[in-house]
């Protein structure tokens, strides 16, 4: 008797949606609460805490819509068989192109244009009330409806430009690798992976965001000295105009080995006031990177993709996984899809454990800002980063452990005052 892939799929799809809409409404709860929670009283004033709060429950309202209508979009094209017949018409689009109907590389590509186009225009509704109504009521919208158009269009046609090369060398590996196929599709996504991070920063960013040099003066200097005594090798220092789409602010870091770029968003710069909080969360990021927390991180996906196509491999010939869905041929992103949504559970694990040891290396990097002498700006800047982004301030345990990659305020600054006082 043939597995029922397609029964267990869309079964599990139900009971995640059940799972985490239980989840949602535990933290609606938590969110509903007209109280900070104790340790941030006196800490956190009470108008941000009712703009947070106000702020937080109008995304939850507009969660629990997005992820209904989710649910019945996703279980509804698996069960009509929309997918498959997509596929089958996709011979004669090909074919009314003037191009071969038979040629897979041709078919997938058609294939991912109907369906890109189909993803983009039934999320685009949703996008443009995020955007233009919740984060304009709250006061984080900056972009124009131009900015927005021209955002979506340059995505659009980086996946033009980007995705059939991608795609075809995809299926063309798996045509010809081999017994060695794991081995090739983990090699070919490393070195894309590489590639990207190479170019993305030089040539894609700067697409969306204008990168200029952090003036001359005492946080660049400050900044500087604090990477200099890491021995951090770092080469450029840049402020971004984050300001442009969002008042949310951030800072991170990237670069190859002795190359490395820091980036700081303008909001940040303008939200903390004091420069010692800026130059915290600086010492906050080259935690990670002193304490290897990058490297593990990159060393744990790649174990994990390798894995991930050494299971595709034992099932991407199977008659059972393809006819289960409707296909009547085995087409290879076909494959890989169906072999993504075979193994859903073990994404779902996966994610949750990658979340836990996430929090983990945020309290590590919060513990190494704080040894280097930087816990109390840290603490301030954290305080002040919660306050401006206007994020949640009561979190449900449940919920904050399932889906939180980093802790809590009330958490992480429970932890530095554990650490100073180890210090002192």
């Amino acid at each position: 008797m043939a597995f029922p892939y397609l029964e267990a799929v869309v079964g599990f799809m139900i009971f995640m949606y059940l799972f985490e809409t239980f989840l949602d409404v535990r933290q609606h709860s938590a969110l509903k609460l007209p109280r900070l929670p104790q340790p941030l009283v006196g800490v956190v004033s009470q108008e941000k805490f009712e703009k947070a709060r106000a702020y937080s429950l109008d995304k939850s309202h507009f969660h629990f819509l997005h992820a209904l209508v989710t649910i019945i979009e996703d279980t509804t094209i698996i069960l009509v068989g929309a997918l498959p017949w997509l596929w089958e018409k996709t011979g004669g689009v090909v074919e009314k192109l003037g191009l071969d109907p038979n040629n897979e590389i041709y078919r997938t590509l058609a294939f991912l244009a109907l369906t890109t186009i189909w993803s983009q225009v039934t999320e685009l509704p949703f996008s443009l009330y995020s955007t233009f109504v919740i984060e304009a009521r709250h006061g984080f919208n900056k972009q124009t409806l131009w900015l927005f158009i021209k955002d979506f269009f340059v995505s659009m046609g980086l996946m033009v430009v980007l995705g059939p090369p991608v795609v075809a060398a995809l299926i063309i590996i798996v045509q010809r690798a081999g017994p060695y196929l794991a081995i090739y599709l983990w090699g070919f996504i490393l070195m894309l992976s590489l590639l990207l991070m190479a170019i993305y920063p030089v040539l894609i960013a700067p697409l969306f965001n204008k990168f200029t040099p952090l003036p001359s003066g005492p946080l660049r200097e400050k900044i500087e000295k604090l990477a200099a005594s890491l021995k951090f090798p770092l080469k450029k220092l840049f402020v971004i105009d984050g300001s442009t789409r969002s008042s949310h602010s951030n800072a991170y870091m990237y670069g190859f080995w002795n190359s490395k770029r820091i980036v700081i968003f303008d909001t940040l710069i303008q939200q903390c006031k004091n420069e010692d909080e800026v130059v915290a969360v600086i010492a906050h990021e080259l935690g990670h990177w002193r304490l290897s927390h990058t490297m593990y991180s990159f060393v744990a996906m790649q174990i994990l993709t390798l894995l991930q196509f050494g299971g595709y491999t034992l099932v991407r010939n199977s008659k059972e996984l393809f006819e289960s869905f409707g296909f009547r041929s085995q087409p290879v992103l076909i494959g890989l899809i169906l072999f993504q949504d075979a193994i859903m559970p073990l994404h779902h694990l996966v994610s949750f454990g990658l979340n836990l040891v996430s929090r983990a290396f945020e309290f590590q990097a919060d513990a190494f800002a704080s040894k280097l002498g930087y816990g109390p700006p840290l603490r301030a800047g954290l305080i002040k980063l919660q306050e401006e982004n206007l994020s949640a301030m009561n979190t449900d345990p449940w919920y904050s452990a399932y889906h939180y990659s980093h802790p809590p305020l009330v958490e992480r600054l429970a932890a530095l005052g554990v650490s100073e006082k180890k210090e002192s």
